[in-house]
Formats: C-alpha cells, structure tokens, sequence
C-alpha cells in the first residue's frame, strides 16, 4: 500500500478513506498476543491520530451525499477554512483504451482509480448491450473511495436500509459463561471481544443472497409493484420465512420503491420486471452512541447492531459512520469500508469478488492516488481492527446494467 506524508488537511463532505490492507479476520484481530491495535489501517499506512480524527470528522457527514434535496458531490455544503479540498475527479479514459492487468497478490488484484475506469467501461459500464463512457458525475462519485465503488455501480449513494448479518446467540452466552478475560482486559473489553467473535460473515452473507433470490423471483413477469409484493409473500409463505411478518411500511417492503433507478425512465421506470436484487457490503464500528458508555465507544457495544434473530435484518438506523474512539495515545480508527458484490451467481462464497476502493483519490496530495482492489470474500470479510461489524445489503439496479453480471474476473489478464 501507499503511505502518506503524516500531516494533511482533507476537505470536501464526503471525504472518504477505505481499508484495504491484508489483515487477520475480524475475530482473529480481536484474539491476537497484542490486541486490535495490530490489525489497524492507521498503523499499517502510516496516519497519526490527527489525520483519522480530520478525516473521520468529513466522513460523519457522508449520507447526506448523493441524497434527494441534498448539494451535488462537487458542491459540499460548507467549507472550513482550516481544511483543503485534495479531493480531485479522475480524468475520463477512451471508450476504447484497454485496461492493463492489474497487481495480483494473496486474493486480491489492485489497480489505480484510471485504470479501473477503463476495465468499467469494456466490462460494466453496458446500458441495453451498448458500452458507455463513465460521465464526469460519475468519475466524480468514484473518487470518493470504497464508498464510491458502490455508488457508481448501484446508481446512488449507499443508504444501507436493507442490512443482513448473523450473530450467533448460543456461542456468544456460551463463551461469555465459559471463558475469563484476559490479564488486564476489562470487562468491556472481554465483552466486545467475544460479540465480534460471534458475528460469522460467511452466514451474513449467506442469509443476504437466500432473501436478494427470493425477491429476484418475485421481481420476474411483475408489472407493478403491487404483483410484485404478492408474489414476494406467496414465496416467503411458502418458505415459512420471518420476513413475511415484516411490517407493510419496513424497509424490506418499501425498498423496491425507494430505490431511485426505479422510478428513472431510462431505468425500470416504475416496471418491478425491469429490475433485479444485488448485494454490496459495509464494515463499521458498533460503538456509536456519544451518550452511552465511553469503553463500549473504545472496545465494542455488544449489544449494538446485532441483527434480528428470525430475519437476519439489522437496523442500521443507529449508524452514524462514527469511528471507534482510541482507547490508548496515538490510536487513530477509520470509519467504514465498503465493498461491491453485485449479483454473481459462484455458489462457493470464496470463488466471489469484492470490489472497493482504498481512499479517495488525491493524486497531487500526499495522500496519492486512489487505487481499486478486486478481493475474493475470504480477503474482503477479514476487515481491520477499526470494524467490528459486518453487513450485507440488498439494492435494485436495473437489469439494463452490466454494473452487476454473473461472472466478475478479477483483474485483467
């Protein structure tokens, strides 16, 4: 990776720093000799706590990005003085120039933010067959970072209201009961510890893919919304499925409709038919709530973010993009991570691939350029020592697009 002169100053709303690092998985961060510290983005690229705490203060302020009503990405809605927009959109590529294969290492191939463009536009960037040029608004939207993957690929900023995970319940009151905090660990501490290790990805993800197919066969010859949703509930009926007993107004029914390619003309224009469920991913931290406990802010709220035993569905309500809160001098956390799934049809989870993005592009900064990264499930899901949670979350795009196809190859050959 890329490290960074130590002190910068960041600018623009959505500022946004990603991880992308090779790091032990979530639970295996939390049990290694020396704590989470090891597996920290700051500590393995090199960022005092000063830069994340300027960073992280930009990105607190990320949803109101690419919203309904809300400035355009180029145009924040307030300025500091004391910060400096670094932040800079990718230059358009030719429709014709080719990619250049891309750094390939341990499951994961990188390439910079220019090069990506190029493999976006010969491989995703299809609207009815036809490949496009990425627009200057959509080159703009990409240099945000991880995030930024995800919005150009699902046509808007993430809003995260259709959020999957799995907590195992048993193991968590289980190891609470059965093992004793380490020499020094608090009780919060031993208690964050063992709630991370009792989330399992692989199942969160599993349960995100079961529900985005039972709504994709209740998207097929629906003219309307209102056949759609009848077929969606004949199929979880049928299915004995919890999330039949969602409420009319949830998140799960109304997520077709609030979707805003949906209502495009050029998108599914209103036509369920029209559009297909697909996935991405977000990591964040659980303790976020400035009024509660300041150790479950440092060390993890156990009971934060845990989803719903019956549906798997998280409310993510709560979630602020507010980092984890340094528990020793010099810690510095980072906000989030996302990743880009789409619709890949590899039944083995660890044959998919993830993209996302390591942080915005700023290539006349210290910061450096962006750089894109195409990581099977086993390297994304690992996360860093900044997260605690994992999600995965269903949105529609158009079935006109190809930002979301069966097969994804990683890299370019």
């Amino acid at each position: 990776m890329y490290k960074r002169q130590r002190f910068l100053a960041f600018a623009t709303v959505g500022a946004v720093i990603c991880t992308a690092g090779s790091t032990p998985s979530l639970s295996q961060a939390a049990d290694s000799g020396d704590g989470a510290k090891k597996g920290s983005y700051a500590e393995t690229h090199g960022l005092t706590a000063h830069d994340v705490k300027n960073i992280n203060a930009l990105n607190e302020r990320a949803p109101a990005l690419g919203q309904p009503g809300k400035p355009p990405a180029g145009a924040p809605p307030f300025r500091t003085p004391a910060l400096v927009d670094d932040r800079e959109t990718p230059p358009a590529e030719p429709l014709d120039r080719m990619p250049d294969a891309y750094r390939a290492y341990g499951g994961r191939a990188t390439t910079v933010v220019n090069n990506y463009i190029r493999k976006w536009q010969q491989v995703y960037s299809q609207r009815d067959g036809k490949k496009q040029q990425m627009t200057e608004e959509q080159r703009e939207n990409l240099s945000y970072g991880c995030v930024g993957v995800t919005w150009i690929n699902s046509g808007f900023y993430p809003t995260n209201k259709l959020a999957f995970a799995f907590f195992d319940e048993n193991k968590y009151k289980n190891d609470l009961k059965n093992t004793s905090p380490r020499p020094n660990e608090t009780r919060a501490e031993f208690e964050g510890r063992i709630a991370k290790a009792s989330f399992d990805e692989g199942k969160g993800f599993k349960r995100a893919r079961d529900v985005a197919s039972i709504m994709n066969k209740a998207l097929e010859n629906a003219p309307d919304e209102g056949t759609y949703l009848k077929n969606l509930k004949t199929d979880l009926t049928n299915k004995n499925d919890a999330l039949l007993h969602e409420d009319s107004r949830s998140n799960f029914y109304s997520a077709l409709r609030n979707t805003p390619s949906f209502r495009e003309r050029d998108g599914g224009n209103y036509d369920p038919s029209k559009m297909k469920a697909v996935i991405y991913s977000k990591h964040f931290w659980s303790g976020q709530d400035q009024r509660g406990s300041a150790d479950k802010r440092k060390y993890g709220d156990a009971e934060a973010f845990r989803p719903d035993q019956g549906t798997g569905l998280v409310d993510m309500s709560k979630d602020r993009n507010i980092p984890r809160s340094p528990a020793r001098p010099g810690e510095g956390w980072v906000n989030f991570d996302y990743g880009w799934f789409g619709a890949q049809t590899a039944a083995d989870a660890d044959e998919t691939t993830w993209t996302h993005g390591d942080h915005y592009h700023a290539p006349n900064s210290g910061l450096g350029p962006m750089h894109v990264h195409e990581s099977k499930f086993r390297k994304w899901s690992a996360g860093y020592a900044d997260f605690d949670r994992g999600t995965y979350v269903i949105t529609f795009i158009p079935k006109s697009w190809n930002t979301a196809p069966d097969k994804v190859e990683q890299g370019w050959p």
